[in-house]
């Protein structure tokens, strides 16, 4: 009889990489996700029907396939999880998305630890894999946990250090691997214990150092390893949905996460290691002073501007204020002004955090523009409104000696004029502080972002 299981898996996987092409572009990214959903339905689906009705996966000819049992708890944890998943779905405010992408990350290679944990208790599999794909996934869904409390505001957002701590990091990983390998080669659970406790450790710790500006980076490896723990499960049980499936999210995560690094200018291992924003610049050579303006002087500069460039960041999420931007932006453009968005790869708190807010806000694609795209039109631009953003347009990017040198930013500093919508005279994640704010051209309006948009909105009625 013909075992139609692995065409089905095969047939889910192409769905697979149709989805994760569609999300390569803002404008296909919805499609994307359906299909990617999709892709993981009929896995789950053929899977389910070899496992649940044996008799009719014989007469399809998915056979071979072990019986599973504990039936009802399996059912039990399928409703719990879907149910919780759909809840948090359709609940969770586009603000919070970076924490609900850390979290699920995180599920997933609580997942593939799981999956190994119970290769190894079965002494079934390919043991070495299994160990491997148990460490990564352990990792990923502890580090997954830390950046979760960070995003949330429910763990100190800056990097924790304490003395020693990579040679401490890499003696609990080294010791936790070794316990991991003496199950195999005693072929004792027992010595699984501590192998999960200093794994999971080792995850804790290796996020701990890493702070709020770096969480874009973390989130897209912390995806890769969850990626990267699957296949490597797939390979220890051969199946080869998994393998697949794994490879892909491994192989994107990877790519993204080497994108977001040279987006900053730095490399992976300074971002895990490096404990940057850990400390606050001291010094520094910035000349000038902070120059308030009021929402109706500013909503002048605005309405007679030719160009203006609305440069989005966290503080825009954190205020909720997508909708209120989208509202300024359709006042401008009734007085013939063009609005464009200056997008730089790390605002926010992971990939594509601020197009995910603006497309919810209903903002077109066209108007979105990326640091490349947009930073030779900025000398032209009549006003750049900085929305709650510090880090990515801070000229001390430019200024040898500043933690910042080299990184690429958004030149908003060669604008005509700048506005800068910011709660407080703070610094940025990076600690560092930002150059901009001095400038002769920047002007400042201090605010919640939410309620001073609507304010230039109102302004902008009278002018």
């Amino acid at each position: 009889m013909i075992d139609f299981i692995d065409p089905i898996y095969l047939l889910a996987v192409i769905v697979f990489i149709f989805g994760l092409k569609g999300m390569s572009s803002p404008k296909t990214a919805r499609g994307g996700i359906v299909a990617a959903g999709v892709a993981m339905l009929i896995a789950v689906v053929a899977t389910a029907a070899a496992f649940f009705f044996p008799t009719t996966a014989s007469l399809l000819g998915l056979s071979g396939t072990p019986a599973l049992v504990n039936l009802a708890l399996i059912a039990l944890g399928i409703g719990i999880g879907g149910g919780l998943g759909y809840y948090a779905a359709k609940k969770v405010q586009m603000t919070a998305m970076p924490q609900m992408v850390a979290a699920y990350n995180g599920m997933g290679g609580g997942a593939a630890a799981a999956i190994a944990a119970v290769e190894l208790l079965a002494g079934s599999g390919i043991n070495g894999l299994s160990v491997a794909g148990a460490v990564i996934g352990s990792v990923s869904i502890a580090g997954s946990l830390i950046a979760f409390l960070k995003l949330q505001g429910w763990m100190r957002q800056r990097p924790i250090v304490y003395p020693l701590q990579q040679p401490t990091n890499i003696a609990v990983l080294i010791v936790g691997v070794f316990f991991g390998v003496l199950s195999v080669v005693m072929n004792q659970g027992v010595y699984l214990l501590p192998f999960f406790v200093l794994t999971l450790l080792f995850g804790i710790l290796l996020t701990l150092p890493i702070g709020g500006a770096d969480m874009p980076v973390v989130i897209s490896l912390f995806n890769a390893l969850t990626g990267i723990a699957v296949a490597m499960d797939g390979f220890s049980i051969q199946n080869y949905a998994m393998i697949v499936a794994g490879i892909l999210v491994g192989a994107a995560g990877t790519l993204l996460t080497v994108l977001m690094a040279r987006a900053m200018n730095r490399s992976i291992p300074s971002v895990l290691f490096g404990a940057f924003g850990a400390t606050e610049e001291v010094g520094g050579s910035i000349q000038g002073s902070l120059k308030p303006i009021e929402p109706d002087d500013a909503a002048s500069l605005l309405a007679y501007a030719g160009q203006v460039v609305i440069a989005p960041g966290y503080g825009m999420a954190v205020a909720q204020a997508q909708q209120k931007v989208k509202e300024l932006v359709d006042a401008l453009e009734a007085k013939g002004v063009t609005v464009k968005f200056a997008i730089h790869p790390v605002a926010g708190r992971m990939p594509g955090h601020m197009n995910v807010l603006l497309a919810e806000a209903g903002v077109s694609y066209d108007h979105l523009y990326d640091r490349d795209e947009i930073n030779p039109e900025f000398a032209t631009t009549d006003v750049v409104l900085v929305i709650g953003a510090n880090d990515v347009v801070n000229p001390a990017a430019h200024r040898q000696g500043s933690p910042l040198f080299g990184m690429p930013i958004l030149d908003v500093e060669n604008a005509k004029n700048v506005l800068v919508i910011k709660r407080g005279q703070g610094k940025g994640f990076a600690g560092i502080e930002n150059d901009l704010f001095y400038k002769d051209n920047c002007r400042m309006l201090y605010g919640d972002a939410q309620a001073v948009v609507g304010k230039l909105i109102q302004s902008l009625k009278t002018v």
